[in-house]
């Protein structure tokens, strides 16, 4: 049985109104004064507390989603992994192109995909996205739009957003919490935007590291492998465009700082982001660890407000995403929107109330997806 889903929250509910209802039952019996009635008390009171307390922990991570399966949650296997490899031409800009490893379909939400033809419906692949560059290798989904399998854009190739979670959520939550392939659909079937792939990831391919989409000094180069090991390999398995003008990225949270961040660094590679409810500068805790090897310099220049303020403006187009009521999440965006100056171009999403949760996102989701959609070239041979 899954971590999440009501399948096991309904059991541990289960056990928990069976075990309060057998200890009320039971605890005349226990009324004595030796040992064994005080064992049982004492074993009834903790058995009970463990059960409570289990069924608030799985409803908590059920709504958040902390953690999405048994293996997230005590960090063995199921996840992605840093692979050590002698790649030819690594740390070149004329690396060869890569390719995705497509693990099997997936079949997601209430409208089809997966089961409905992908010329209606589009289709999701489970991937595994290895690096040829740095030699790191992560898993997550593709997205192909229905338009990818429709004889009128049989030549085209189609604009990718890069679709990054928080940290540590697992790359599944964009398809079940957020619903990024259905909410496009949606849009696509209202022509409220162009057909688009999604490659949907962790935002960090050195798990259970966070990266915070870093190049560190010595450690794992999560920046290039999110600007040259995704677009190579994205490239070299799907008909998609491979200029920069067709790629944008997005993500919550930590990924919606890595989405601007990418984007600012690397406007040679995304020309557009949108971060739901992001930060600007790099967090900084015992699951980073040293991420800039003690210099102030890459420290600085991972700050996206310090790099409005002392380096040129990029020329791209960022959206900023937030709920009024998540208040370091708003003042920031406010703040960052504030330092944007030509030829970066920065616009707004907000919802009045929400917080810093899966909720607020599926609200402002659609807006964020237009605004992407607008400053993305469209499908072309």
């Amino acid at each position: 049985m899954g971590l999440t889903g009501s399948g096991i929250l309904i059991l541990a509910a289960l056990l928990t109104g069976v075990c309060l209802v057998a200890m009320v039952w039971f605890w005349p019996r226990l009324a004595g004064r030796g040992w064994r009635p005080v064992l049982g008390r004492i074993v009834a009171v903790v058995v009970t507390q463990l059960l409570l307390v289990s069924t608030l922990g799985i409803l908590v991570n059920d709504y958040f989603s902390f953690y999405s399966s048994w293996h997230d949650l005590l960090g063995i296997g199921g996840g992605p992994v840093a692979v050590q490899a002698s790649v030819p031409g690594a740390g070149s800009k004329q690396a060869p192109r890569g390719a995705v490893e497509v693990l099997g379909q997936e079949a997601t939400g209430s409208d089809g995909i997966g089961v409905r033809a992908p010329a209606l419906v589009g289709r999701v692949d489970q991937v595994r996205i290895p690096g040829r560059v740095t030699g790191l290798s992560t898993d997550g989904y593709v997205y192909l739009p229905p338009q990818y399998f429709q004889p009128a854009y049989a030549r085209d190739r189609f604009p990718v957003l890069l679709v990054t979670t928080g940290f540590p959520g697992e790359a599944k939550n964009l398809l079940t919490k957020l619903q990024y392939p259905s909410t496009e659909l949606q849009l696509l079937q209202q022509d409220k935007v162009k057909p688009m792939v999604q490659v949907l990831m962790q935002p960090s391919p050195s798990m259970p590291r966070d990266s915070e989409c870093q190049d560190i000094p010595n450690g794992p180069q999560a920046e290039t492998y999110f600007t040259a090991d995704v677009p190579l390999d994205v490239e070299g398995s799907y008909r998609v465009r491979t200029d920069a003008a067709g790629w944008g990225a997005i993500g919550d949270s930590t990924g919606g700082y890595c989405a601007l961040k990418l984007a600012m660094r690397n406007p040679s590679v995304y020309t557009t982001a949108a971060a739901l409810s992001g930060y600007f500068k790099a967090a900084e805790d015992i699951t980073t660890g040293d991420l800039f090897g003690g210099s102030q310099t890459l420290r600085d220049q991972a700050n996206l407000s310090w790099r409005l303020t002392h380096l040129p403006p990029p020329p791209v187009s960022v959206m900023l995403a937030s709920s009024k009521q998540d208040g370091a999440a708003y003042r920031q965006a406010q703040a960052f929107a504030a330092l944007v100056h030509p030829p970066m171009v920065v616009s707004e999403a907000t919802v009045p109330t929400g917080g810093h949760n899966f909720t607020t996102w599926v609200r402002l989701l659609p807006a964020s997806l237009e605004f992407l959609s607008d400053h993305l070239a469209p499908p072309a041979p």
